[in-house]
């Protein structure tokens, strides 16, 4: 789904991959016959990010945990956009998850910051702006361990790319130690990683609901990163709609200019089964 200039309703970072990958409740296919599934979708999670800072004198440094809210961001939103493609053919399927986001500066909350005088709660903030621009592009096989007419079962394994831009200005209601009062900070990620996982269904009694999940971890460029989701959907002739909640994670090594990076909220989508 593709999104332009702003108070449309739709998401930010992140940034991942196993939302709409749940959604399995197609017929088992014939074995020689491919199967096809668009689902554009919109995500609304809070951002929670550590970034690494030095201090304008060069001596020393230290983090900050900064934190975003869908309130706080959807009215600068630029661009979005948030698509995944499945290919299946009898037990097997493939898949592409993309994201991308792009959303201007806006208020952002400074929850801690680490330096030399060790960790400080920050107790007001006079003003800090905090902007994100990138994506996040999944690829990944899966193998369908187990179906029946109540359940299916599948491994997966792939890659998960993360790009991201993210850009910190602050401005705090008084000095913390040797921590500035005001300054600002611009870092850059671009990973990639292997992931494993699981994904699945499970049908609600003998109707049209049902229940999806999705659970992968890897690393690679990143010490760990891992993503879970699950929620309810309820199956047409057409294909699918599904509410979840998804939750995606990034732990960097200790040489990273970003040391950590979670996002986690309510997603919904619509997957067209051709």
């Amino acid at each position: 789904m593709l999104i332009r200039k702003r108070h449309l309703i739709v998401a930010t970072f992140a940034g991942a991959l196993g939302f709409t990958n749940a959604a399995a409740q197609t017929p088992s296919p014939a074995a020689d016959d491919w199967k096809f599934s668009l689902t554009p979708y919109l995500w609304f999670p809070n951002v929670k990010g550590t970034v690494q800072f030095t201090l304008p004198s060069g001596v020393g440094g230290g983090t900050a945990t900064v934190e975003k809210k869908p309130d706080g961001y959807l009215s600068n939103l630029d661009l979005a956009a948030m698509l995944t493609f499945e290919a299946r053919r009898g037990a097997w399927a493939f898949f592409s998850d993309l994201i991308y986001l792009d959303f201007s500066s806006d208020s952002a909350s400074v929850r801690t910051l680490s330096g030399p005088g060790g960790l400080v709660q920050v107790p007001v903030n006079a003003g800090t702006q905090a902007g994100l621009k990138g994506g996040v592009w999944e690829v990944a096989a899966s193998y369908t361990v187990s179906r029946s007419d109540m359940s299916t079962f599948e491994v997966l394994g792939g890659f998960r790319y993360l790009k991201l831009e993210a850009k910190v200005d602050w401005q705090l209601a008084g000095p913390l130690g040797l921590f500035p009062q005001a300054g600002s900070l611009k870092q850059k990620a671009d990973l990639w990683d292997a992931i494993v996982g699981v994904r699945g269904t499970a049908k609600l009694g003998d109707g049209n609901w049902f229940v999806p999940y999705y659970l992968d971890a890897g690393a690679g460029d990143s010490k760990l990163t891992w993503q879970a989701m699950t929620g309810v959907g309820y199956s047409y002739k057409w294909g699918d709609v599904l509410l979840a909640y998804r939750h995606l994670y990034y732990e960097q090594k200790s040489d990273k200019p970003i040391q950590e990076l979670q996002m986690s909220g309510p997603a919904l989508g619509a997957t067209f089964r051709f």
